[in-house]
């Protein structure tokens, strides 16, 4: 069984569902394998678990008023 895998960061259950069928039509299209074949995992990551050019990511949000 194919399975997809994406990490990334928080969001809604609309964004999840569309996610999920978004990434199973391409894999589907593209494979031919049947839709019904496919796992989607989503781990959502806060920016407190990311490290960007050496510093947390959430941090460099905060520093560049992104946040």
């Amino acid at each position: 069984m194919p399975t997809i895998s994406f990490n990334g960061p928080k969001m809604t259950k609309e964004q999840k569902a569309e996610l999920v069928e978004a990434f199973t039509d391409a894999a589907s299209r593209v494979t031919k394998i049947p839709k019904a074949g496919f796992v989607v995992y989503i781990h959502e990551i806060g920016d407190e678990n990311v490290g960007v050019g050496g510093e947390l990511l959430l941090e460099k949000k905060k520093r560049e008023g992104t946040l």
